[in-house]
């Protein structure tokens, strides 16, 4: 335990930081260790590798997670504005370079291998797209001769051109829906949220127009004709975990779901530990996205109440997008269950958002002095 009289970087950073938000992310990372070896072994058999393949990954993905996530937590603002503008530029070339070099799965080109690693640049684009949107915003909050919004809806412009040329409709929708609430925050006037509204439910009649897969799901989803197997199964391994599950390795439905260390690895969890384990989850995301956006509201500081409240959304929308895909409330879609689901590029990503987090709410001197608490003014004794 750091004393308080010690000023050390680490020590004041442990004081400062959000305990219950590092908790959270914490537990969420160790929960996903302990699903992959729940979710992983047979699909790792189906494929002819070793059972606990995906397993191993898992943990050896995680643990430069978790150093990121707390290296990145020790930023001041200004560094993670600078690093964020860094990540922009690479991921945004990296997304261009995709499209020509990338590797095609499913129809869509998503991921690019560098060096021998594989990863997928849009997972980084979101953090610094968000950060930077917010900067913009709190700018022309701050000088409104500052073109700062018209900066934000070119960029937004540019990001979904390049998600919808993988295609990827999942992420276009998550970046939309996340821009739209910090446009929101930032003061959108209510002719501007009809439009954008509008715009949305356009280009989701534009996608299932133009693109033949997105309308296959869609079509799925809503008659429940064609291939529909991994979700039935997905549905299937809820049912039968009941309220506790069936038991820790245990689960049957589990050995048939293609992606059940991935995209239904929260059907895996209801399936061996029950309900109130995905309740338990469920749970998790909720307190981090109200308390992220709790804390947003409370900051005197523009874009840090923007870029807090842009982070929380994106990180709970993709969350909820998951877990309605896995209860077959929405068409299926490869969306990650944050610091669950397999993925060493998800894992990274969400690692760097989530230390963005806890470095922009971490209770510093100017904050208090913008309460109205500067060290200053303590109480004089009575003479």
């Amino acid at each position: 335990m750091q004393s308080r009289l010690d000023k050390s970087p680490v020590a004041t950073w442990w004081w400062t930081i959000d305990r219950w938000f590092l908790a959270a992310f914490l537990s969420l990372m160790g929960l996903g260790i302990v699903l992959s070896f729940a979710a992983s072994p047979a699909v790792a058999q189906r494929i002819g590798l070793d059972s606990f393949h995906f397993a191993t990954r898992q943990i050896i993905f995680t643990i430069p997670a978790l150093g990121v996530m707390l290296a990145v937590s020790f930023l001041e603002s200004r560094q993670i504005r600078r690093m964020a503008l860094a990540m922009l530029c690479i991921a945004l070339v990296l997304m261009v370079a995709v499209l020509y070099i990338g590797v095609e799965v499913k129809g869509a080109r998503r991921w690019v291998s560098l060096a021998g690693v594989s990863l997928q640049p849009s997972e980084f684009l979101k953090p610094a797209f968000v950060i930077i949107c917010a900067w913009l915003f709190a700018e022309h909050k701050r000088q409104p001769d500052i073109p700062g919004n018209l900066f934000a809806m070119l960029l937004l412009a540019l990001v979904i051109s390049l998600l919808v040329a993988q295609p990827d409709f999942g992420q276009t929708m998550l970046v939309l829906g996340t821009w739209g609430v910090m446009f929101f925050m930032a003061g959108l006037p209510w002719l501007w949220i009809i439009a954008l509204g509008a715009a949305g439910v356009g280009g989701v009649f534009a996608a299932y127009t133009v693109f033949p897969h997105v309308a296959g799901r869609i079509d799925r989803f809503m008659t429940g004709e064609g291939d529909t197997f991994q979700v039935d199964m997905g549905r299937d391994a809820l049912i039968n975990g009941g309220w506790f599950g069936v038991g820790p390795g245990e689960g049957t439905v589990k050995r048939v779901i293609p992606d059940s260390h991935a995209d239904f690895v929260y059907s895996v969890a209801g399936e061996e530990f029950g309900l109130i384990m995905c309740f338990f989850i469920m749970t998790i995301f909720a307190f981090i996205v109200l308390r992220g956006l709790g804390t947003a509201l409370k900051e005197q500081d523009d874009f840090t109440r923007y870029a807090v409240g842009g982070l929380v959304t994106v990180f709970g929308l993709q969350s909820v997008i998951n877990m309605a895909v896995n209860l077959q409330l929405m068409p299926a879609k490869g969306m990650t269950l944050p610091f669950i689901s397999y993925g060493g590029s998800s894992q990274i990503a969400i690692a760097i958002s989530m230390g963005m987090v806890l470095a922009l709410t971490r209770k510093r001197p100017e904050k208090r002095k913008q309460l109205g608490f500067a060290p200053s003014q303590r109480a004089m004794p009575a003479e």
